[in-house]
């Protein structure tokens, strides 16, 4: 399994952006789907996007496509969520993820490995 840390979380006015960085240990991250998903007070935590092993493919959920990023950097084993445009709905504990090696998926039970997790709050 790798290790995940978060940072970047915070508080932000509606319409603000926000980076959330992941940084992996571990000298196989090149080889590992990573996502993002969230998870707001109540409900149950969902998948917000995720990135290949290559970088080649990406996904969002619907509710944050266009706004939100993702992306990987292999050289500082980090994967990083830009987030634009944000809307108090976007609230919640964010999380990093490190899926399947070598396959691609965004279902959250193939993610296995998970960070400690960084509010976001998003303010109107």
């Amino acid at each position: 399994q790798v290790q995940l840390v978060e940072s970047g979380g915070g508080l932000v006015q509606a319409g603000g952006s926000l980076s959330l960085s992941c940084a992996a240990s571990g000298r196989t991250f090149r080889s590992y789907t990573m996502g993002w998903f969230r998870q707001a007070p109540g409900k149950e935590r969902e998948f917000v996007a995720a990135i290949s092993w290559s970088g080649g493919i990406t996904d969002y959920a619907d509710s944050v496509k266009g706004r939100f990023t993702i992306s990987r950097d292999d050289a500082k084993n980090t994967v990083y969520l830009q987030m634009n445009s944000l809307k108090t709905e976007d609230t919640a504990v964010y999380y990093c993820a490190a899926g399947p090696r070598g396959l691609y998926s965004t279902q959250i039970a193939d993610f296995d490995s998970w960070g400690q997790g960084t509010q976001v709050t998003v303010s109107s």
